[in-house]
């Protein structure tokens, strides 16, 4: 049975090697006796452990011992004494006894002199290892803590340099080594020194001291996520997952060298790259938004990438308190008045308090903080888990637990110390939200000491709306995934990993803690003196740190549904039994947007119906009548064209001039075609007369794309502007000639290639030649938000039916998710070959690639669900009708194709 840890050393120390022994006790006395075990050497310590549980394990500080050496001799003898004894003998002034019978409990300390003998089973190697303790002791008898951190860390060195990974330990003999490096494999509060190698099919870590194992291995098909990581301030971690969604990784290493961990991540990414997407935080921003992820996968995604692990206390995930009620009950989750204040950090939830330190804040001189403890560290992450790990909690405090009162007794009682307290401010963990109960339990039948009514410590006090631990944690995850916290999930965000974390926006939210705290706020590498270094840093880990900044504007707000079903907010959970209307009061609308639902949701089976080549080059744009009946398009050969689906045959040719046409649009009663054209106009065709109606000529350059809506007009041009018409009546009757007038110029620095309207026609997307995506708000003729989201032309851009979202594909292959709100670019997924056009549905997107090809993209799960071959040479325009089940694209290759949806 495993009594030893590392957990037994103190913080920052190394476990060398061990060697079976026995502690010989009362030497050359009557009751002389032997017990056997292993002798470990550390960096500070030595420790004892006896292979009987019964037996304490004995630690003894190397600082504290007063002579080292073999047993039985005095200075003069010593050369003689060599050939015979195993024996080291240790005189020391204070050892501690530790878990005696197995039980974890606060370390009983002696002190006093003493000799201790201990007798190795090999006694040839008692010579080495009175060598190596003789060393460590010069090092921890060291004035300066700096002075023997570079003594230790020499000596690991050398010891790491003089030995290297062993080969045998390879899955299989023809596995192929791609490196090998020194590294360190980080658990809470505990570094381990090895040997990293990778293969082409595995990763390894042999730990220097055999400890836990001789070899943890990982095999590189298994990962699903690496992320680099900050340890100890310093750019040298690395954390490998196996899973998707837990909690804990599989290993995390700290390097010696940033270029090992930068090498190894960039291998292991690349060989994930045939196999798994590297995500951002924007890229699960969209999924969370529209109800792909919850509440609690969210946070633990941007815990995760902002450099959060459970293998580091001092940057532990956090996770919000979101009730504030923990004395009804009954909890009621439609009450807003149940939950916290999000849009607050814990220390501004109470005003008197907040008041009395903003004064004291106005009184400090600089850098000035308004709190002087953070909302994590390692003392508040293992006062929340000491009853399922309480020897961490005895390693950080020195071989004691807290004192009873100052123990995590109980839930309510924690809420309000954060509340009143001078200087708690602590947030919570994500077992709060977990299915696992026994960090509320102590069903390790711990010694947690007795509080001052006279009661133990044991299990964790509930509220009295749950009726016990599961309870407790169901309704705490209920509450976490309630609409309320949801719509205010984001103002937390903000605070935590957005732009209320730092400078002036982070003072008017009352959220400024220590600079310590700050990634950034100190450069480690600056400070000269290693006693200094070493403190400070020391400083931080234990004084909390803030996670890295994810964003730096507002974050968008979550789509709750309100009382729309749930197929019309998300293609996913899109079945009827979602639906609040009962089938026998469903209006037609309803039937319509679960037809939409239901094509959205077979898009991938579109099937190619026929084809026409009609034009002499590229096609440019597609209108259809009403009744479907007749198609316009619009080419680079300069011509309109109308095309009879019934007759499969050619109506009409019209050219306005020899110019090229860009797009084309039908009014209303589908008497009235529009072409915008190269040559700077847009043309009136009516069908009836078969002839031009009007021109409106409008811009100083080419017209690249034209809108209607409502008797107005939308036009794109190079000549940098988008404009606004009035007097564009459906109905062109006549010969009369009109009067357009101009309601606004939406100027841009560049020139537009692409527009759309949402469908209200209250905002306008724009994207430029530069790679810009402008959002404008039509009502006041105002840009919302400009977002520098491609390199290279904005090729088309459209609103999501529920006008939540901008997409917009460019020259770059990317496609870009915007949210309208604030401007944030909230998913982005690149493509091999640009896609020229596309129509969306706000989840699923059906793209006309530069290859020919269709493509269907899942933008919640972040990847291309399937590819269709279409036309030769590039799709250049798509069209979809209302009930989604037609659709017509436009190629390079003068064709139009006619597709079906077939399930």
């Amino acid at each position: 049975m495993l009594r030893f840890s590392l957990l037994l050393l103190n913080l920052e120390e190394y476990y060398f090697e061990q060697h079976t022994a026995h502690h010989i006790q009362h030497k050359g006395g009557q009751n002389e006796r032997k017990i056997r075990g292993s002798l470990k050497i550390c960096s500070k310590s030595v420790i004892f452990e006896p292979d009987a549980i019964s037996q304490p394990i004995i630690k003894i500080p190397l600082r504290d011992c007063i002579k080292i050496g073999k047993h039985g001799e005095n200075g003069a003898s010593r050369h003689f004494a060599k050939a015979k004894s195993g024996e080291i003998s240790l005189s020391f002034s204070q050892v501690y006894f530790i878990k005696e019978h197995n039980i974890v409990a606060p370390y009983k300390i002696e002190r006093g002199k003493m000799e201790y003998v201990f007798e190795l089973d090999v006694s040839g190697k008692v010579e080495d290892v009175v060598e190596t303790l003789l060393q460590l002791h010069r090092a921890s008898c060291l004035d300066k803590l700096g002075d023997q951190t570079a003594m230790i860390t020499a000596i690991l060195q050398s010891r790491l340099a003089r030995t290297s990974f062993d080969k045998n330990r390879f899955q299989s003999v023809s596995e192929e080594l791609h490196m090998e490096c020194q590294a360190e494999m980080v658990t809470p509060l505990v570094t381990n020194p090895g040997h990293v190698c990778i293969t082409d099919t595995n990763l390894y870590f042999q730990p220097l001291n055999g400890y836990p194992k001789p070899v943890v291995q990982i095999t590189l098909q298994d990962v699903r996520r690496i992320y680099k990581r900050r340890h100890g301030l310093m750019p040298l971690g690395l954390e490998v997952f196996c899973t998707e969604d837990d909690l804990c990784s599989d290993i995390y290493l700290k390097f010696y060298d940033p270029q090992d961990r930068d090498e190894l991540y960039y291998y292991i990414a690349t060989y994930l790259e045939h196999h798994v997407a590297e995500r951002t935080a924007e890229s699960y921003t969209l999924q969370w938004q529209r109800g792909h992820l919850s509440n609690y996968q969210y946070l633990l995604h941007l815990n995760n990438l902002a450099d959060r692990s459970c293998n580091d206390l001092s940057q532990y995930p956090v996770f919000p308190w979101v009730i504030s009620d923990y004395c009804s009950s009954e909890l009621d989750l439609s009450n807003p008045g149940t939950f916290r204040d999000l849009s607050k950090p814990i220390g501004a939830l109470n005003k008197e308090r907040l008041e009395r330190l903003l004064t004291r804040y106005q009184e400090m001189p600089e850098p000035r903080f308004m709190y002087g403890s953070h909302y994590s560290s390692p003392g508040y992450v293992l006062f929340y888990l000491v009853r399922i790990a309480p020897e961490y909690m005895l390693c950080l405090q020195n071989g004691r637990f807290d004192n009873a009162d100052r123990m995590f007794n109980s839930i309510a009682e924690t809420w309000k110390n954060c509340l009143d307290g001078a200087t708690d401010f602590k947030e919570l963990i994500p077992e709060f939200y977990g299915d696992d109960v026994s960090f509320l339990v102590n069903s390790l039948k711990l010694d947690l000491g007795k509080r001052q009514g006279g009661q133990m410590v044991d299990d964790v006090e509930l509220p009295p709306w749950a009726w016990s631990p599961e309870d407790f944690l169901q309704k705490s995850k209920d509450a976490l995934e309630s609409n309320y916290v949801s719509e205010h999930l984001h103002e937390w965000i903000d605070l935590i990993f957005g732009y209320k974390q730092k400078g002036s926006e982070a003072v008017g939210a009352h959220n400024v803690f220590h600079p310590l705290t700050y990634e950034g706020g100190v450069d480690l590498n600056s400070i000269e003196d290693p006693d200094e270094k070493v403190a400070m840093l020391t400083q931080i880990l234990e004084f909390g740190q803030t996670p890295k900044q994810l964003f730096v504007t507002p974050h968008p707000q979550r789509i709750t549904p309100k009382f729309k079903s749930l197929s019309q907010t998300s293609s996913y959970n899109a079945s009827i039994a979602d639906s609040p209307v009962s089938p026998g009061e469903e209006s037609f609308e309803d039937l319509t947007e679960e037809s939409k639902t239901l094509a959205w949701n077979n898009i991938a089976k579109l099937q190619l119906h026929e084809q026409y080549k009609i034009h002499k080059e590229a096609v440019t744009g597609i209108a259809v009548s009403c009744n479907g009946s007749s198609v316009f398009t619009t080419s680079q050969d300069s011509t309109l064209k109308m095309f009879s689906k019934e007759s499969k045959m050619l109506q009409r040719s019209i050219s306005f001039s020899n110019m090229a046409l860009s797009s084309c649009l039908l009014l209303p009663g589908d008497a009235t075609v529009i072409s915008s054209s190269w040559d700077n106009n847009v043309y009136f065709y009516s069908i009836a007369f078969g002839r031009r109606q009007d021109t409106l000529m409008g811009h100083d350059d080419a017209v690249s794309k034209i809108c209607w809506h409502d008797n107005r007009l939308y036009s794109a041009s190079w000549d940098s502007t988008v404009k606004v018409w009035s007097g564009v009546p459906a109905e062109m009757t006549g010969t009369k000639r009109h009067q357009f007038d101009m309601l606004a110029e939406l100027e841009h620095d560049v020139g537009v290639d692409t527009i759309s309207l949402n469908a209200a026609s209250t905002l306008l997307v724009s994207g430029t030649k530069e790679g810009t995506v402008n959002i404008w708000d039509l009502t006041a003729a105002t840009m919302l938000h400009q977002i520098p989201c491609h390199s290279g032309t904005v090729c088309d851009t459209a609103f999501s039916p529920d006008s939540r979202h901008v997409l917009s594909t460019g020259e770059d292959g990317c496609l870009n998710v915007i949210d309208v709100q604030t401007g944030m670019l909230i998913s982005s997924m690149t493509s091999d070959k640009p896609q020229r056009c596309f129509i969306w549905d706000g989840s699923t997107v059906l793209s006309g690639s530069q290859s020919g090809e269709l493509l269907v993209w899942d933008l919640l799960g972040g990847k291309l669900s399937e590819r269709i071959q279409g036309h030769t040479g590039a799709v250049t325009c798509i069209w979809m009708n209302e009930q989604c089940s037609s659709i017509i694209t436009g190629g390079e290759d003068r064709q139009i194709m006619f597709w079906k949806l077939q399930y």
